[in-house]
């Protein structure tokens, strides 16, 4: 009997039957670093011995100090920029030989290029994307192996916010079996979805790149998330040498768990690749069930589901920690968005991080995924304008392919206030051409673009607009829904607002406006026009991750949770500025609004107590005499008391259908003499997203908060961690952020530490003439 064809190419693939199992390989550890030029230094003999060794991912800017003359200039954060390069020697997977290889880079910041054993891989100008290179025929099996990477932010100014430098997202190797799923391959929608049912549709893309053709299965496995498996498909298909196909399946599921806000259930399609029994490959691809849409009547519905999009756009720093953000860090800062109602999340304005879509995906976040801050025209002389016709189109199909099947994506942006609009002649073509890129690749996810002062460009009038699928717009809220008016069937989003009162009532009473994102979620490094201002500081958190007074407003606005806080107001709050067409001495606001009963006049006068609350009713007390009561606004607005100042307790109880809902209560600081510290986790594993957020309070005998106080704060860790961040979140402050000290704000500080093996780790911190305070970690077990 003749041999089947399936069985010919299993036969000819069983010498490395043994080896088809997909292999990742992290390349985090153990790479030489040198901040500077070295000519020559991708040549695999070069000397590296002086170099510093460090980890990626790494961002070496943010170790570095604050300055006026900085090339980046306040846009960077006053921070340093320049050349960096990385050296690391790998070693394939053992047994690898006959493989496929390629080395994967979530992100180099900026221009980076890349050698293995003095080859050139390629080079990639944007620092936000994810690339691999391919590296079959450079990998030797026996002996060494150098890989070399050279960023260069030296070209300046590159950026309106504080950009980062170096290797400072993940790297591995991927070694598979020559007949394998195409990278980033698998593409999961879920294009009908009820309660009682949902259809998951499966398209694959497989790669061939051996020499023969053969008989090859493919199978998808559902699994739910409780583990079990809910349904299991296959395909058979031939596929020839150095072709590349993509099959569709489509899988049934009874009584669906939905991804939804409240309870984010992920989904695993697990990919297998067989032929003549011999298991190839095997992929596994998390995504949610959910329905996702959005309406020209009633704007955005999840799963049925009529909902706002209470929504902030952030970039990609993380404060102290630079851009090479640990999960940890992302993590406590979500948990508090969420806290005050936030729903949604803006990536402005460029890729992030995969594990960050992975963090959003697991909390339940909904997320605009942004990709360009500029097309043709360029906002600073360096910035990506400059590789837009070259790099976009690749840049934009990577980052879809990457992103596509994240439950958390409900929107993709093109653009972020693009200055081609103007000239629609050429404007129109580039957002064709990106919208048509984003359809293709994913046609399950609608397409915007913030766009740039609409009325004056024309663009609801000369067809721009209406090549979106859903219209977005910054800031002008009545223009938008005069848009809307004025052509049936527009839907329509706030891609960027600020925090004033008068824009969340223009999206809460109109059904047809499906959210916003505010301008600006945290404070963040750059985008500053004044010395020694290191911030844009118009966030809900600062830059340490601390709720600011606006956060408060915000979650009397958008939180379901009953609510109430205090504050005392010393004058008018400055409107936020509209970027990006404000006027520099707009940066030059004050604080008015604390969260304190310690006003540096202790005489007799009177305050100004503003209070937020959602509850019905507000009665205010001071050392327990009441103020009096007022109701709830149904705009929103604050309730205000004029209080004769007196030491003690000013306390308000909020109240809902009669009953006492929330309370809050404000106590007048002493002298300090003590700290607190208050870490989010007593527990750490040593991955590099594990940490521990330390905050640090400085409070008086009672145990109050004291205010005013800037004490220095030393920090000494004993045990297997180190510290990897301090901040204060003060805007003004030029301390450096890799130190083991910092100067208290408003009474706090923050410190974060992570693990570098396992074992008890003691954090003390101590300031002169202060009880120094200490707390162990403990190793995850």
């Amino acid at each position: 009997m003749k041999p089947t064809l399936s069985a010919l190419f299993a036969a000819l693939l069983s010498c490395i039957t043994s080896l088809a199992a997909r292999t990742i390989t992290p390349l985090d550890a153990e790479w030489a670093f040198f901040q500077g030029d070295a000519p020559g230094a991708e040549k695999p003999d070069f000397d590296a011995s002086s170099w510093q060794k460090t980890d990626v991912p790494h961002d070496w800017s943010i170790a570095g100090n604050f300055s006026q003359s900085a090339p980046a200039t306040g846009s960077g954060g006053w921070l340093p920029t320049g050349v960096a390069w990385y050296r690391k020697e790998i070693k394939p997977p053992a047994g690898s030989g006959g493989q496929r290889m390629w080395i994967e880079f979530d992100g180099v910041m900026a221009n980076s290029d890349v050698w293995l054993n003095d080859k050139l891989l390629g080079h990639r100008p944007s620092g936000y994307v994810s690339f691999r290179y391919d590296v079959t025929e450079h990998l030797r099996q026996d002996g060494a192996n150098v890989l070399v990477v050279r960023a260069d932010t030296s070209a300046q100014p590159a950026s309106r916010w504080y950009a980062g430098g170096g290797i400072y997202r993940h790297v591995r190797l991927v070694a598979a079996h020559p007949v394998h799923v195409a990278p980033w391959g698998v593409y999961v929608t879920t294009p009908e979805v009820s309660k009682e049912s949902a259809t998951v549709e499966i398209r694959t893309s497989l790669a061939n790149t051996s020499e023969k053709s053969g008989e090859i299965i493919l199978q998808s496995s559902l699994v739910g998330p409780d583990g079990k498996t809910l349904g299991n498909t296959e395909s058979h298909t031939t596929l020839g040498p150095g072709k590349e196909i993509a099959l569709t399946q489509k899988l049934q599921v009874s009584s669906p768990k939905l991804w939804n806000l409240d309870s984010p259930h992920l989904h695993t399609l697990v990919t297998r690749v067989t032929a003549g029994g011999v298991d190839l490959d095997e992929v596994r691809t998390p995504f949610g069930i959910r329905k996702a849409e959005f309406r020209s009547d009633t704007g955005f519905w999840l799963n049925g589901r009529n909902l706002k999009l209470k929504g902030v756009a952030l970039h990609h720093d993380g404060g102290a920690v630079g851009a090479a953000v640990p999960l940890g860090v992302w993590r406590r800062r979500l948990e508090t968005l969420r806290g005050l109602g936030v729903n949604s999340i803006r990536t402005a304005h460029n890729p992030v991080a995969p594990e960050f879509l992975d963090l959003c995906d697991q909390m339940g976040f909904l997320v605009m995924d942004e990709f360009f801050d500029c097309w043709t025209k360029g906002k600073n002389k360096q910035d990506y304008h400059l590789h837009f016709k070259e790099w976009s189109h690749r840049d934009l199909r990577d980052g879809i392919l990457r992103d596509r099947n994240h439950p958390s994506i409900i929107l993709y942006s093109v653009g972020n206030e693009i200055h081609d609009t103007p000239k629609p002649d050429l404007a129109k073509p580039i957002l064709r051409g990106l919208v048509d890129i984003c359809h293709e690749l994913d046609p399950s996810r609608a397409v915007t673009q913030a766009l740039f002062r609409s009325n004056v460009s024309g663009d609801y009038k000369n067809g721009l607009a209406d090549m979106l699928d859903v219209i977005g717009t910054n800031y002008r809220d009545k223009e938008l829904l005069e848009a809307w008016k004025d052509k049936a069937g527009r839907k329509i989003v706030g891609t960027e607002q600020g925090h004033e009162r008068a824009t969340w009532l223009a999206c809460r009473d109109n059904p047809q406006h499906s959210g916003q994102f505010l301008w600006v979620g945290i404070d963040y490094l750059g985008e500053s026009r004044s010395w020694p201002l290191t911030v844009f500081n118009a966030g809900l958190l600062d830059r340490a991750g601390f709720i600011q007074p606006r956060g408060e407003e915000r979650r009397s606005w958008w939180s379901d949770e009953p609510m109430v806080r205090i504050f005392r107001r010393i004058g008018v709050t400055a409107a936020t500025p509209a970027d990006p067409g404000y006027e520099a001495l707009e940066w030059q606001r004050r604080q008015v609004l604390f969260p304190d009963w310690t006003p540096s006049n202790r005489e007799p006068h009177d305050e100004e107590v503003e209070i937020y609350s959602n509850a019905d009713e507000v009665e205010v007390f001071l050392n327990d005499k009441s103020l009096g009561k007022k109701s709830t606004r149904k705009d929103g607005g604050p309730l205000n008391w004029k209080v004769s100042y007196q030491p003690g307790t000013l306390k308000a109880i909020a109240s809902k259908n009669g009953r006492e809902a929330a309370t809050d209560q404000l106590r007048t600081a002493g002298k300090v003499v003590k700290i607190e510290l208050l870490p989010d986790r007593n527990t750490l594993g040593t991955s590099f997203d594990d940490v521990s957020n330390i905050e640090v309070r400085l409070l008086d005998e009672n145990g109050i908060v004291v205010p005013n106080a800037e004490n220095l704060v030393t920090f000494n860790l004993t045990g297997p961690g180190r510290i990897i961040g301090v901040d204060s979140g003060n805007v003004v402050s030029t301390e450096p952020f890799q130190a083991n000290r910092r100067k208290a704000y408003q009474g706090r500080a923050l410190a974060i530490v992570r693990a570098t093996g396992t074992g008890k780790i003691t954090v003390a911190a101590g300031s002169e003439g202060l009880d120094g305070k200490s707390i162990e970690i403990n190793p995850e077990r």
